[in-house]
């Protein structure tokens, strides 16, 4: 019969700051619903440590509704944990099994430093972002949806990548913390538009520039920020951004 409250071993890891080493501390999570979020879960917990005059566990979380991407944390050696296609804050505890024990640690990248525990700075990805992910043309007021005929396929593709949450899980899952994913999905969704087109040459060439700057790594195609992305989004987006990087080059 499943178990309606569950008990669970946690190890998470703690660090004071940017300067701390850090290290796991381990906590027990009893009586534990499974209908819990797991940040729920982190709640509860943390009300614990605050009764007990301990320092509660950091963590980013915002919207809890998988919009906002705030919410990364690696578990059991998967961002965002076991379930596919699911941010942490949409992972309920009916996931884990009575007993288990859970390590929780936050994204591990030269360009996204910790800050406390769970908590790691992305202001990289918002750099990136702000390099080139925006529209000059004046849009105006919203139009009706067929006033400015879009072949469907690629409004599709440029919905499904604007679907990015900038969460930073393809860093995170990928063994060269690359932020190629993240950045050819940013470069897709203007790409495939006529809104997108008057900064398509330098768009790409800076996003790519600041990705660089920031000290990302590389892209091996492993195919590992595909799988761990709460968004699925695809790397077909990948080879969209090395065209348009290339053509960009070209052009100049």
């Amino acid at each position: 019969m499943e178990h309606t409250t569950i008990n669970l071993k946690l190890k998470v890891w703690r660090q004071k700051n940017a300067q701390d080493s850090g290290r796991f501390e381990n906590y027990d999570a009893k009586d534990i619903s499974t209908e819990m979020s797991f940040l729920e879960m982190f709640d509860v917990l943390n009300e614990r440590l605050i009764n007990e005059g301990q320092d509660p566990i950091a963590f980013d979380h915002d919207c809890r509704e998988g919009i906002c991407g705030m919410c990364s944390m690696h578990i059991n050696g998967r961002a965002h944990g076991p379930w596919q296609g699911t941010t942490t804050c949409q992972l309920h505890m009916r996931a884990f099994k009575d007993g288990e024990t859970i390590t929780v640690e936050p994204w591990r990248a030269k360009a996204f430093p910790v800050l406390k525990d769970l908590t790691v700075d992305r202001s990289a990805f918002d750099r990136i972002q702000q390099a080139g992910g925006y529209v000059s043309v004046n849009t105006g007021n919203a139009q009706d949806g067929n006033a400015l005929p879009i072949d469907k396929d690629k409004a599709d593709a440029s919905f499904a990548a604007a679907a990015c949450i900038g969460c930073g899980a393809c860093v995170a899952a990928c063994k060269n913390s690359s932020a190629m994913l993240f950045t050819s999905a940013k470069v897709s969704q203007y790409a495939l538009l006529p809104q997108g087109q008057p900064e398509r040459t330098t768009r790409v060439l800076n996003m790519v520039a600041q990705m660089d700057k920031e000290g990302f790594g590389a892209c091996t195609n492993t195919g590992a920020c595909e799988a761990e992305c709460p968004k699925e989004i695809s790397i077909s987006n990948i080879a969209r951004l090395n065209r348009e990087y290339l053509s960009a080059q070209l052009s100049l």
